[in-house]
């Protein structure tokens, strides 16, 4: 039986039973405490997903901790320079191929594609295409551990931000599909690409998708008392929130008004 492994510090070492994080020394107001490296499989062959920025002490350390082992290949939750940035280095470091589902971001002749079913060490990992933070966002499905690699789908604290490569209508899908997919396959835990390990899956999704649709709400409201650009709906909707954050939530109010333009004002 698989369990979470209980940080002692923070989400480096958390994970669950085939999952671990290693953590990257990033941290910010957009990346949380950094970036989390999974090492999938606790045998002879594993993967790896998102290498991290392109951060020399890092990279080897991770290398160093697989030392003997065979990474098989390198995955991208997307292509963002946080998770993807590290990738080439990683890849010369440990001999391994680099696979996304951006052809910009592989090393190797082989891509990702939601549906896609990867083994190792006797574990399969399941690819689940998720757009909507980026374009090229994927989730990763690990049956033996009930355990979903989200990326930057869903944070462990907080909420994500829709990048300028991103779309809201299609976020919104994604958060409706995982949210299925977790309560059709009774999965325990979502391991996310910053923040700790999130042992209800259901209740945090809920809470993404309820957010999403709050956020609209004000977001009409504030246009209804006359914000007209996205840096005047933020200082109304994001009042309470501290203004080093104001220009990640500008990039989200653009992608929600877009959205609503394209339904007309309407929520669908």
């Amino acid at each position: 039986m698989s369990g979470l492994r209980i940080p002692l510090d923070g989400p480096d070492g958390s994970g669950t039973a085939h999952a671990l994080n290693l953590l990257a020394p990033n941290p910010s107001a957009m990346t949380l405490d950094g970036t989390n490296t999974w090492v999938i499989g606790d045998g002879e062959d594993v993967l790896v997903v998102d290498p991290g920025p392109d951060d020399e002490s890092h990279l080897r350390r991770v290398a160093g901790h697989l030392e003997g082992r065979r990474v098989t290949a390198i995955l991208l939750t997307h292509g963002h320079e946080d998770h993807s940035g590290g990738a080439g280095r990683f890849a010369e470091l440990v001999g391994a191929p680099v696979r996304a589902l951006d052809p910009r971001h592989r090393l190797g002749e082989e891509g990702l594609a939601d549906g896609d079913v990867l083994t190792v060490d006797g574990l399969d990992l399941h690819v689940v295409g998720t757009p909507g933070h980026s374009f090229d966002s994927l989730c990763f499905w690990l049956p033996e551990d009930g355990a979903v690699l989200t990326g930057d789908t869903v944070l462990g604290r907080g909420t994500t931000v829709i990048a300028p490569d991103g779309d809201l209508g299609d976020y919104l899908r994604s958060l409706d599909r995982l949210r299925a997919t977790v309560d059709q396959v009774g999965a325990r835990a979502l391991l996310p690409g910053h923040g700790p390990v999130l042992p209800d899956p259901i209740g945090a999704l809920d809470g993404y998708i309820a957010h999403r649709r709050q956020r609209l709400d004000q977001i009409r409201r504030a246009r209804a008392q006359g914000a007209t650009t996205a840096k005047e709906v933020v200082e109304v909707v994001y009042a309470d929130v501290d203004r080093s954050l104001w220009p990640a939530a500008e990039m989200s109010v653009r992608a929600q008004l877009s959205y609503l333009d394209g339904l007309g004002g309407l929520d669908g």
